[in-house]
């Protein structure tokens, strides 16, 4: 490695790279489970990458049933919210991606407006409507080796875009992509390599 690439990644390294923002898929995205995907990054690093699909649904899944199978109790003040499809690794694993206002052993907060909580307790809190007043839900997340994520970014498969809490924590799910790629100033129509194609 020349001293042009080790002083990248020490800026990088000290940046917190990109932790914390958006990753946008391209159209050209080959990966079905990854086609129009916004992932917000949770953890960007040397050793790799973490983050979450914020933008689709599970929707064979209810939040009241996931409750009662995990033994939590469903009360009045129990919130409707929708299971995310946080990503293709570890699907049986919950995280709760959610404003800072909630923080407890085992919450990592990320950026001054979004933490995560991977614990039983936040479920706990959100069914008695003591949790964080934004949140998501997400079964699995997206995970990248060393170096796997900048290769992506390399090759074209995501563009990156600033975190926006009203597409992180917003319902309107089918427009978070385009809503997503006009953060950095991009419609769907620039991106396509077939416009003008018969």
């Amino acid at each position: 490695m020349n001293r042009d690439e080790n002083e990248k990644r020490e800026v990088f390294r000290k940046s917190g790279w990109l932790t914390g923002q958006m990753l946008v898929a391209m159209p050209s995205m080959m990966d079905p489970r990854f086609v129009r995907s916004v992932i917000y990054l949770c953890q960007h690093g040397l050793e790799g990458a973490m983050g979450l699909v914020v933008n689709k649904l599970y929707d064979d899944l209810d939040y009241r049933g996931l409750l009662t199978q995990l033994k939590i109790p469903v009360t009045p003040s129990t919130i409707e919210l929708p299971i995310h499809f946080g990503g293709p690794v570890d699907p049986a694993r919950g995280f709760v991606l959610h404003s800072p206002d909630y923080l407890r052993d085992g919450t990592l907060r990320i950026s001054d407006t979004v933490s995560l909580t991977a614990t039983i307790e936040v479920l706990h809190a959100l069914s008695e409507g003591r949790g964080p007043e934004k949140a998501i839900l997400a079964l699995g997340y997206a995970g990248w080796g060393a170096g796997q994520l900048d290769a992506e970014l390399q090759s074209t498969g995501w563009l990156v875009a600033p975190a926006d809490e009203e597409i992180i924590f917003g319902q309107d799910h089918e427009r978070k992509w385009e809503r997503a790629l006009a953060k950095i100033g991009v419609t769907p129509t620039m991106l396509s390599g077939d416009v003008g194609h018969a």
